[in-house]
Formats: structure tokens, sequence, C-alpha cells
């Protein structure tokens, strides 16, 4: 069998397909959408009653928290438009100011009783039953309707529990490191690239150190977009372990998953200075290289070093079982005492360079001290405290939240 064919073998289409959120969202939302029609035609007046599968369809998510939390906020947000439906029809019933009144209402209320994205429905199942005759058994075909829709995407998500996320968000992390160490290697390799010689006729210097660190430069603002979509990736994780009956341990996932995605978020910025740096210092260079050739090897594995502690770190926070975490934690500690090394080494001649240039030292002193913030940020000491800390905060409040709720509950009984 060929390479092209068993890329695109049933098993693999299968596996890739069930990993996809948004096949599995179009399967999931089309079987509730069709059980709730089937449901409300035993059940509802209506010849027709759309409302329960538009509300299945809206209801269902990829999580089970996202589908509890999105069924409370419709059935809230169609249950207020009816009542507000219903005060209107017995006080003025429909004209076009009462229309505007109804329309200005609904979408107030909607505010103060956060419904949040569900507001305009508010408005709207005002406005339907409005329109209609029989203004009562048109609204309470609507709650029904809406209940039903609701009901049954919430089982179906409880029986069918969705899958959990974590290694698509964990695939993300790992890849958003990657693009961080091809961006240095490629910082690294430019550095030690002599610039093209300029025509002896030439008046100006080359730019080309200059439109290459500016080019690297460029890369590194992209990567803004690049750490947006992981955290796209990571709350829809974040929330596939919340209520989930086959996570025992979901706290902690979410802990370890998003300190490690704001690590890296922290070094992605600091890579964006480091290449302004550069780009500043190729300024200044006007066109000639941007170290000796020494210097350049020495930061160029310096370079070099940091990325592949920043795929490593991004193995470690995704990895599960605890064999593999231990490997790649002792996998990241070795590289950073190596990038660490190399860095001391690029220190010693950056410093010997500063002798010579000292209009650029401050340059020079920038990038090692970009440097040693992303050695921070991955040091394993440094991310055992975030972590702690993380777990406290969570505690605290769940913690305070349980006094709240038997606060409210003292409170209850004692009246």
């Amino acid at each position: 069998m060929s390479l092209r064919s068993a890329q695109f073998s049933p098993a693999r289409l299968w596996e890739r397909w069930r990993r996809d959120p948004a096949v599995v969202q179009t399967v999931r939302s089309t079987a509730a959408a069709t059980i709730s029609y089937v449901v409300a035609l035993g059940l509802s007046s209506e010849p027709a009653p759309l409302t329960a599968p538009l509300t299945a369809l809206l209801v269902v998510q990829v999580t089970l928290y996202s589908t509890l939390t999105t069924s409370l906020r419709r059935v809230n947000s169609v249950v207020v438009g009816v009542l507000i439906a219903i005060a209107f029809s017995v006080l003025v019933g429909l004209t076009w100011w009462s229309l505007a009144l109804v329309i200005l209402a609904s979408l107030v209320v909607g505010r103060f009783v956060r419904v949040e994205e569900f507001v305009p429905e508010v408005a709207i199942s005002a406005m339907l039953v409005l329109g209609v005759t029989q203004v009562a058994d048109t609204a309470w075909d609507r709650v029904l309707e809406t209940l039903i829709g609701a009901v049954v995407g919430l089982l179906f998500n409880v029986v069918l529990v969705p899958p959990v996320w974590v290694d698509t968000a964990g695939e993300s992390i790992v890849d958003l490191a990657r693009q961080m160490r091809r961006l240095l290697l490629d910082i690294g390799d430019e550095l030690t690239t002599p610039p093209e010689p300029t025509p002896d006729e030439s008046p100006l210097p080359s730019s080309e150190p200059f439109q290459r660190a500016a080019a690297r430069l460029h890369e590194a603002r992209r990567l803004d977009n690049d750490v947006a979509d992981v955290d796209a990736a990571l709350r829809q994780a974040e929330d596939s372990l919340r209520l989930n009956p086959r996570v025992k341990e979901g706290l902690l996932h979410r802990i370890v998953l998003r300190t490690g995605l704001d690590t890296l978020e922290i070094s992605a910025v600091v890579l964006r200075v480091l290449a302004r740096t550069l780009t500043d210092l190729a300024k200044h260079r006007r066109g000639a290289a941007l170290f000796r050739r020494d210097t350049s090897t020495a930061v160029e594995e310096t370079l070099r070093g940091l990325g592949d502690a920043l795929v490593s770190f991004g193995v470690l926070v995704t990895t599960d079982a605890s064999d593999g975490a231990e490997t790649a934690e002792s996998r990241l500690a070795s590289e950073l005492a190596s990038t660490r090394s190399a860095r001391d080494r690029a220190a010693a001649l950056l410093q010997e360079e500063a002798r010579h240039s000292p209009e650029l030292w401050q340059l020079y002193g920038a990038l090692l001290a970009d440097v040693d913030r992303v050695l921070d940020e991955l040091d394993p000491d440094h991310r055992g405290r975030r972590l702690m800390e993380e777990l406290d905060r969570n505690t605290r409040a769940r913690e305070e939240r349980r006094r709240r709720v038997t606060s409210l509950a003292s409170r209850a009984g004692a009246r």
C-alpha cells in the first residue's frame, strides 16, 4: 500500500473524523434535533412543532458542560419572552407601537436575566407569540417545545457522553511550541549566514540582514494569532472536562494545560521582543553581519537549544502517563542546562563585542535578557510553583462557592 492510499484509508479517515469537533457536532446535532421533533409531535398540539428541533440544534454542543449551560439560557430566554408576550397581549394587543415596546422590553429584560447570546431569542419568542390569535395556547406550546428540545439535547449528551478534547488541545499546544522552535531556528540560521556581498558600484550597504530580521519579526508577530487559536481549542477541552463522568481529575488537567499555554504565550511575547531587538541591531549594523562569526555561532546554538526546550515543554504539559512525563521532564531539564551553558558562552562573546561597539551594549543586553526570560518561564521549579498557586486559588474559590451555597441553604431552612 502506498503512503498516499494509507493516508486516505477508511480506518484513518474514521479516526480523523471522530476527532474532528465539527464532524462530531454535526452528527450529534442532527440526531438530537430529529429525536426532539419526534417527541414533540406526540406531546405538542402544534401540527409542526419545529421549535423543539430548533432548540435542540442550539442546545447540543460539543461538550456536556456547554450543553447544560446553553440549555438553561435557552429555556430561560424563551420563558421570559413568552411571559412578556402574554402581558402585552392582555394589556394592548398587537400594534406597531406595541411591537416596538415588546422588542425593547424583551431586549432589556434579556440583558438583566443573563441569557447572554440568547438575548435576541427573548424578543423573537415574544413576537412569535404576540402575533397569533390564541396567545395562551401558542405560548405554552412554544414553552413545551423548547423544554422538549432542551431536555432531549441534554439527555443526548448525558447518555452519549461527548468526547474529551484534551488530545486535540494538546496537539495544538505542541504545534505552537514547534512553530516557535522553527522561528528560533530560522533566526539562528540567518545569524550564521553571511550577508550577500554588495556590488562595488553600489553607494549603499546591503540591506539584506535588516530585511531578513524584519521578516522574522513579522513571523513572531503572527504567533499571536496562533496563540488565540490554541486558546480556543483549550477552552473547548476545559469545557469537555467539566461535569464529564469519564474524567476523574478534570481540575488538574485543566490547570496543567492552561498554565502550559500561559507559559508559551509569555514566551511568544518575549520572542517577539527578541526579534525586534535583532531588527534594531540589524538597522544599526547597516548591512554588515550582526555579530562576529564565533558570536553568531554561540547565539545560534543558544536559540536552537531554546527552541528544543520549548518543544520539550509542550510535550511535558500534554503528557498524561507518569513514565512519559518523567521522560519529558528529564529531557527538558537536560536541554535547559545545555541552553544555559550556550547562553553563558554567548554572553561572554557579546561582552567582548560590546567593548568594540559600546553603542550597541543595550541591544546585546536586551537579547540576553529575552533569552533569560524564556528560560525562567520553562524552568520546572517555576512551573511547579505556578501549578501550586493555581491549585490553591481554585481550591479557595471552590470552598467559597460551597460556603455560599451552605449559607443560602441554611437561610432558606431558617425561614
